[in-house]
């Protein structure tokens, strides 16, 4: 599936949703930490920044990555070709690659993915219905994947999924 086509079944790219959430608010507010606007950037661009790489840059390059469009497949090339070259500029550290999923979890309004649902259930509370999931925006489904993955801390699935009121408590 190419960039463009996601674009129309995933209901759009990120639009006006170039935010940082309230439950990164701590970390992200000075860009110390890579917010998940970002990460979604880059998953869907198939770059992988380190911690280093990111700080590395300064503030204004970073903030210039959380403001850069991410929306259309155009739009995504032109924010890997800018995040490839701050890396390099900045950081001696080699690019890392990730494959860009033709078809991501967080990409259907269909079903809620698996892994949210477990790590909801090991979390103790309830997934998502189905219609919540659907009623999301492309960056929350997104962000609840990458904080449920097993490979993720997860401390902040609990407060992303009371930001999105999918728990009321």
């Amino acid at each position: 599936m190419t960039l463009a086509q996601l674009d129309t079944v995933a209901g759009g790219g990120i639009g006006d949703e170039q935010r940082i959430f309230a439950f990164e608010a701590d970390f992200a507010k000075d860009l110390r930490c890579i917010p998940m606007v970002v990460r979604f950037k880059l998953d869907r661009c198939g770059v992988k920044l380190s911690l280093r790489q990111w700080s590395k840059m300064g503030a204004a390059n970073r903030m210039r990555l959380l403001a850069a469009r991410g929306d259309t497949a155009k739009e995504t090339e032109a924010f890997r070709i800018l995040v490839i070259d701050l890396a390099t500029t900045h950081c001696p550290e080699p690019i890392r690659w990730l494959p860009v999923e033709p078809e991501p979890a967080w990409a259907s309004r269909a079903c809620v993915p698996v892994d949210i649902i477990r790590q909801a259930a090991a979390s103790g509370v309830a997934p998502p219905s189905p219609q919540c999931w659907n009623r999301l925006s492309v960056l929350q489904r997104f962000t609840l994947l990458k904080l449920a993955r097993s490979d993720h801390d997860n401390h902040n699935f609990i407060p992303a999924m009371r930001e999105m009121l999918l728990i009321l408590t």
